[in-house]
């Protein structure tokens, strides 16, 4: 079980870094706008994205040779680091929700969503390749434990910014809250970053 809540505890610190998708999951929840929709795309499609990385790399992990490995682990540190560098930047900044926007279709909202989730890079650096990348020295028991956890986080991320977007706004501007939701992330990612240079090395 320490897999999956290795796994549920990664997903999670990738997922809240606040990016355009998860703004537009909040606003849709202010707006309550098909905010189950909303939230049902986003979780399944990160569960479709999350399984795609790690069988990806299940798969081709027998055809790395020792060079190639190394690459992907140097890439994985260059990304963690580029992560961490990313949240300190935005260490002090405030996000701003906007719910005035009028009312949209189901197809319009399906559509958004969609682009939203599958035309956003980070969906598929955070998912396919982080998460892929980082699980590829599991065994497939494993892999799949880790899979279930960052699935499970993003299910329960998206419902909950979804239908308790209204509450959560009256805090989410607060520079406060940030502060302290980006040094949790920035810890458990540094802590990431050791294990991975430390395998590296080993």
């Amino acid at each position: 079980m320490e897999f999956a809540l290795l796994g549920f505890l990664t997903g999670l610190s990738l997922i809240l870094a606040i990016g355009a998708q998860n703004i537009f999951v909040i606003e849709q929840g202010l707006k309550k706008q098909h905010v189950f929709l909303v939230c049902l795309i986003c979780s399944i499609s990160d569960f479709i994205l999350i399984f795609l990385g790690i069988f990806l790399f299940h798969y081709f992990i027998q055809y790395f040779n020792p060079t190639i490995e190394l690459i992907f682990n140097i890439l994985l540190i260059i990304f963690l680091i580029y992560f961490i560098y990313s949240k300190l930047k935005s260490f002090n900044s405030i996000v701003s929700f906007d719910d005035r926007v009028p009312n949209d279709s189901k197809i319009n909202i399906l559509v958004k969503t969609l682009g939203f989730t599958y035309l956003n890079p980070h969906v598929y650096s955070d998912t396919v390749f982080f998460l892929g990348n980082f699980s590829k020295s599991f065994i497939l028991d494993q892999k799949i434990l880790f899979g279930a956890g960052a699935s499970i986080a993003s299910f329960l991320f998206f419902f909950v910014i979804g239908y308790l977007s209204k509450y959560l706004s009256q805090y989410a501007q607060s520079l406060k809250v940030w502060k302290v939701i980006n040094i949790l992330i920035i810890s458990f990612m540094c802590l990431l970053t050791i294990f991975v240079i430390m395998e590296t090395i080993n």
